[in-house]
C-alpha cells in the first residue's frame, strides 16, 4: 500500500504598492494637542497595501485584492479630493505592484482564482475585483448592501468607490453574502472565513489559516489597521463605523489568536509587513 502525502497550501504575500495618508485616520487622536503645545501638526504616514493568495489543494482562495490600476490620476476613478487625501502609488523599487502583476509573477491568471474572500469593500481592498469573473466574491451582508447604495446614490462616499462597482456589475461577478447571524463558515480545509461583523466598516470579514510547518495565521486586514492599534491598549481609528463593534471585533481575534496559537496580520502595518516573506521571495506552507 502506497502511503498518501497530504498536500499542504502555499500562502503568497503580494505586495501591492503604497499609500501616505494622515496618522489620524489610522489611530485617532494618537498626538493630541495640549496647553504647552496647542498646534501639534499632523503627521503623513506611508504604509503597504497587500492581498494574500491561498494555493490550496482543492481551490485558490485571494483575500482582497488592493487598488484599481484605474483609480489615480486626472481621469482616475477615485474623485480627485480623494486621491490628494488618500494618495496610492503601484510602483516601489522599480517594480510594478499591481495586483495582475503580482500574480502573473508567481504564475497565476485572474480567471485561476476559485475564491475571493473580500474583507470589506473599500477602496484598497476590492478595487480589482472586476478582473475576478471565474471566483465566487465571498462578502459580508452588511459591506455589499452598504456599497450598493451608494451607487444607487451615484456617489462614491464611505470608502466606496462608484466607477469600482459599476464595473463589478457589468463584469457579472457571482456573489456569496455572509449574513450577519452565520457565524465563521469553513471555506476549505484549514481556511475558516471569519465573520467579524460591524466595525471598521459596515461589514468585516476576516480569514484564519492552518498551516502545517508555521502554524496558524489570521488575516484581520482593517478589523485591526496595525499593532497600535491591537494594543494594548486597544486604538480606535479615525475611520470607523461601529467604535463598540471595532472593539469586539479586536477582542474576538485576540480570543481566538491565543486559543488556535495564530499569528494575527494587520491590515497596514509597514513594520509587521516588512518582515514578511513576499511573493517576490518565496511562501508560507
Amino acid at each position: 500500500m502506497s502511503n498518501i502525502i497530504k498536500k499542504t497550501p502555499k500562502v503568497y504575500v503580494m505586495d501591492n504598492g503604497r499609500m501616505t495618508m494622515d496618522k489620524n485616520f489610522m489611530v485617532s487622536m494618537h498626538n493630541p494637542a495640549t496647553i504647552d503645545e496647542p498646534n501639534k501638526p499632523a503627521e503623513m504616514i506611508e504604509f503597504p497595501i497587500y492581498t494574500v493568495l491561498i494555493d490550496h489543494p482543492d481551490g485558490k482562495v485571494l483575500f482582497d485584492t488592493a487598488c484599481s490600476p484605474n483609480g489615480m490620476g486626472e481621469n482616475g476613478r477615485w474623485p480627485q479630493e480623494l486621491q490628494k487625501i488618500l494618495h496610492f502609488t503601484a510602483e516601489v523599487n522599480g517594480q510594478d505592484c499591481h495586483l495582475h502583476s503580482r500574480l502573473e509573477e508567481i504564475g497565476f491568471d485572474p480567471r485561476d482564482i476559485d475564491y475571493v474572500v473580500v474583507s470589506h469593500l473599500h477602496l484598497d481592498h476590492s478595487g480589482c475585483l472586476e478582473l475576478f469573473t471565474n471566483a465566487k466574491i465571498i462578502v459580508h451582508q452588511n459591506e455589499f448592501n452598504a456599497a450598493l447604495s451608494n451607487y444607487a446614490q451615484n456617489k462614491s462616499a464611505d470608502g466606496f468607490i462608484w466607477d469600482d462597482i459599476d464595473a463589478w456589475i457589468k463584469n457579472d461577478l457571482t456573489w456569496r453574502v455572509v449574513k450577519g447571524d452565520e457565524g465563521d463558515l469553513d471555506l476549505l480545509d484549514g481556511i475558516k472565513i471569519l465573520n467579524l461583523g460591524s466595525g471598521h466598516s459596515f461589514g468585516m470579514l476576516g480569514l484564519h489559516i492552518d498551516l502545517p510547518d508555521h502554524g496558524g495565521l489570521i488575516l484581520a486586514s482593517d478589523a485591526v489597521y496595525s499593532a497600535e492599534n491591537y494594543g494594548p491598549p486597544a486604538r480606535l481609528p479615525a475611520t470607523i463605523y461601529d467604535s463598540i463593534g471595532y472593539m469586539k471585533t479586536i477582542e474576538k481575534i485576540k480570543t481566538l489568536s491565543h486559543k488556535t496559537d495564530s499569528k494575527v496580520w494587520f491590515g497596514h502595518d509597514g513594520d509587521q509587513f516588512n518582515t514578511l516573506i513576499k511573493s517576490t521571495d518565496g511562501y508560507y506552507e
